[in-house]
């Protein structure tokens, strides 16, 4: 089969030179051929010169998707065996910590399989297809997952809203072997969670906190802790094995602090230093302010307020009255670990966030360290936007 030929406008290959994975819609001149959606295409400067073999995605924004930028590379199943084999092996030592057995496996574009996530969950693999490419290459890699890893079963959760962008209908369900079971049990640095992987938030659980959540283990000398949004509990559980005195954990889900409550009993952490309270995080802590409490740890993991730069002002708004009622709700020498997941706000505006925020709470506060993602969930130096958590730990 002859490949469709994607020419771009003049001046707008700088992107793919610098071997950024994604090219817009507006930055398409013309196409020679007829591609279908998720197919291979040879990517052309306006001067015909070769750029990349990409996925086409005539639905998106983002309508071309690189593969590779070797002109000799053959895009075929042994080529995403060569990316899975290459993500693998970069998670070695995660796979071979017995302390641990949750991990990412590949991360999308970071791993040069643009939009394609892998979580294993013990002996379970969770896959999302969130592109056009992946789509059209799926069947082949979930053998080629099959193979290299040999799963008890492979369950798919598509049902994200980018799907849609890429002309996609949502897809969930068990993809090869068993169906995982309600609450798959799962292990994290010496911790046991059960994970929800058919309902649960992302993939079932979040993975890229894990370092964070130890981080926050490590900082902990007793004393009262706050877990905003706490969701399964996965800071709530860190908290209280590492001393704390009580911890007040805040969800508006019911269902989440149900897990949350399972997750503190499966490792024999004591319910009467525990409290799950199902809330509006905005209004609990305003009526804490009002209440005059006090804590000395507070977590803030909350949603994705910004998911593009677009939302990024509306959003701010959001993020500084959470830090600013947090640092009110502080004790002298207390620590705020506060996160920022939205890929619209990077780290330098979500800085000045809480430092405006710690201005109006009328707190001298310092960061103390400066917080990411796991190093499973790896940020590729051409892409940037690959570094979406964003973290600060700081001390008033």
């Amino acid at each position: 089969m002859t490949e469709a030929v994607v020419y771009l406008k003049p001046g707008r290959e700088r992107s793919a030179e610098l071997r950024h994975p994604w090219i817009y819609s507006g930055a398409v001149d013309r196409i020679e051929g007829d591609p279908q959606p998720g197919e291979t295409v040879v990517v052309c400067s306006s001067k015909q010169k070769f750029l990349g073999w990409a996925a086409y995605s005539p639905s998106s924004q983002i309508r071309l998707r690189f593969w590779s930028f070797d002109e000799k590379e053959s895009i075929d199943a042994d080529f995403m065996r060569r990316r899975i084999d290459q993500a693998i092996s970069l998670r070695v030592d995660q796979l071979s910590n017995p302390q641990s057995n949750a991990c990412r496996l590949v991360h999308g574009e970071s791993d040069n399989m643009p939009g394609l996530i892998v979580d294993r969950y013990a002996d379970f693999l969770v896959m999302q297809v969130l592109s056009a490419g992946i789509e059209y290459w799926r069947s082949d890699i979930s053998k080629i997952l099959d193979e290299k890893l040999n799963p008890i079963g492979i369950y798919e959760r598509s049902d994200v809203s980018v799907r849609e962008l890429e002309g996609l209908e949502p897809q969930v369900g068990c993809v090869s072997g068993e169906m995982p079971p309600e609450a798959l049990q799962i292990l994290e640095n010496g911790l046991k969670f059960n994970v929800d992987i058919k309902h649960g938030q992302k993939t079932g659980f979040y993975l890229d906190q894990r370092e964070n959540r130890h981080k926050l283990a490590e900082a902990i000398k007793g004393g009262t802790v706050l877990n905003c949004f706490a969701y399964s509990g996965g800071f709530t559980v860190y908290a209280l094995h590492a001393g704390a005195d009580m911890v007040i954990s805040l969800d508006s889900s019911k269902e989440a602090l149900e897990l949350a409550r399972d997750n503190v009993h499966l490792n024999g952490l004591p319910l009467n230093k525990c409290e799950f309270h199902e809330s509006d995080v905005f209004t609990a802590l305003r009526g804490y302010r009002d209440r005059a409490l006090s804590f000395d740890t507070i977590i803030l993991d909350p949603p994705k307020f910004a998911p593009t730069a677009a939302h990024a002002n509306r959003a701010a708004r959001a993020y500084k009255d959470i830090n600013l009622l947090a640092f009110k709700l502080l004790k002298p020498g207390g620590t705020l670990f506060t996160f920022s997941c939205s890929g619209g706000i990077d780290l330098t505006f979500f800085q000045r966030i809480v430092a405006e925020a710690a201005l109006d709470a009328g707190v001298d506060a310092k960061i103390m360290h400066f917080l990411h993602q796991s190093s499973d969930h790896p940020v590729a130096l051409n892409f940037p936007e690959g570094a979406y958590l964003k973290g600060l730990v700081c001390r008033v």
